[in-house]
């Protein structure tokens, strides 16, 4: 129709319906458009960080270029929580308050993906040696969702209301980052969360999916360590001397039986001898050998009979030797443990739906819990009991992984130095993901 068919009242109203259009569009703005748009520069900072990693509790570099990155996004961030923690909070009017977590440190590995951004830094660790360092489990891509997810949230304040708070977490990797938080007031400083969120990249799922478990994900962890004393003494005189190298064997032997013979079966439990340190020399008997233990459980009952087996073990096949009073071992547990993760039902439910609803329900697969462990499950165990969930975010080829089960090949796993996720289709999952996720928790 042309214009000069329209009546006057109907070319008055024309400038109407257009603005009314040109408003409606906005109002209505896509996620999933906003994050195409912003895809770019997350892969280029994702790579960024790759090609940059820090050891857990030395992230301050990291730190910054996160908090950086949340306030260009319009968040106003605190930094220093928690030794090299941050938070940003991004206020929306009134509505639920939900956290958003990612962690910042990476891995004492070094990087063997052969990619044009792989991490070459070598720095030293705690005790002064040298490491090489690699985001070997993936908090890179964990980042990158985040800052990605504060960007569609700033940009859709139209859809959605409360308060959003953004955390990036460090020493994940040491299971310590989540208590410094705590610690250092992020519930009682900052708003505190109804509920709480993260993900974490899966080696084994297709990228753009993702995997959820309800109820128990993942895992109680506690690190013991056992210095196992003996007598010193020349290696062709051990009548001289007590052998801690044939005790620690032993012991080592002994801890099998604690999850086939101790722990009811069906009852997941894990007892790994990771390193056992002694000596110098072929002939010398030293006086003491070092066992360094992870011990993974769900119930609070076998965790804490797994930590006694440990100790009962260690003691009296010292005393079955003949050791000492004052040589018995000395059996600790480190602070480097964190409590099993558990997604509470009918968050992980809302969650479930909501991503469904975005990226396809075949493209949401169920997931066996694992005896991994992550520290997330911390800021669900204070007197405020934030409900939690945490799902799996899909990384690998799908073809890359459909050859790999029909082999029955084992993909390079989080933590290798082979591991390699494929940045563009994972980060927009992730953001995708996320953001549907929070604005359905959010929604107006």
């Amino acid at each position: 129709m042309s214009l000069t068919a329209l009546s006057p009242r109907r070319i008055r109203v024309l400038p109407i319906l257009l603005s009314t259009l040109i408003g409606g569009a906005a109002f209505a703005a896509d996620p999933a458009t906003i994050t195409a748009k912003e895809l770019p520069s997350l892969v280029a900072l994702y790579k960024d960080l790759h090609a940059h990693p820090e050891l857990s509790l030395h992230e301050e570099q990291t730190a910054a270029r996160l908090a950086q990155e949340l306030r260009a996004a319009g968040l106003d961030v605190t930094e220093k929580v928690g030794l090299h923690g941050i938070v940003g909070i991004l206020k929306n009017g009134d509505g639920p308050v939900i956290l958003v977590r990612t962690e910042l440190d990476a891995l004492p590995v070094k990087e063997k993906t052969g990619l044009p951004y792989a991490s070459t830094i070598v720095t030293k660790d705690d005790a002064g040696s040298e490491a090489p360092v690699m985001h070997a489990c993936g908090h890179d891509i964990h980042m990158s969702c985040l800052i990605g997810t504060a960007r569609v949230m700033a940009q859709l304040r139209d859809q959605w209301k409360g308060t959003l708070v953004m955390i990036g977490q460090p020493a994940e990797e040491r299971v310590m980052g989540a208590r410094l938080m705590l610690r250092a007031g992020l519930f009682s400083k900052f708003p505190t969360p109804e509920k709480a969120l993260a993900l974490h990249c899966s080696a084994e799922l297709p990228h753009g999916t993702i995997g959820l478990t309800e109820g128990f994900a993942l895992a109680n962890v506690d690190s013991m360590d056992i210095v196992v004393r003996g007598v010193g003494s020349h290696g062709s005189m051990p009548h001289l001397g007590k052998d801690p190298v044939v005790l620690a064997a032993e012991i080592v032997l002994a801890l099998q039986t604690i999850v086939s013979r101790e722990v009811k079966p069906g009852d997941p439990a894990v007892v790994t001898v990771g390193s056992i340190h002694g000596g110098t020399k072929h002939n010398i008997i030293p006086d003491e050998v070092r066992l360094q233990i992870t011990l993974r459980s769900y119930k609070a009952g076998t965790r804490q009979k797994l930590i006694a087996s440990v100790k009962r073990i260690a003691l009296n096949l010292a005393q079955a030797a003949g050791m000492p009073d004052d040589k018995m071992p000395l059996v600790t547990v480190s602070e480097e443990s964190a409590n099993a993760l558990y997604n509470q039902p009918a968050f992980t439910g809302e969650v479930r739906e909501s991503v469904a609803g975005t990226l396809g329900a075949d493209h949401v697969i169920p997931r066996e819990p694992v005896m991994g462990a992550e520290d997330f499950s911390e800021f669900g165990g204070t007197k405020e009991k934030v409900p939690l969930c945490m799902f799996w975010l899909g990384t690998q080829p799908p073809e890359v992984v459909a050859e790999a089960n029909a082999k029955g090949i084992t993909l390079p796993a989080l933590h290798s130095p082979f591991f390699k996720p494929v940045p563009e289709p994972t980060i927009e999952t992730g953001v995708k993901a996320m953001t549907a996720a929070l604005l359905t928790l959010m929604k107006k």
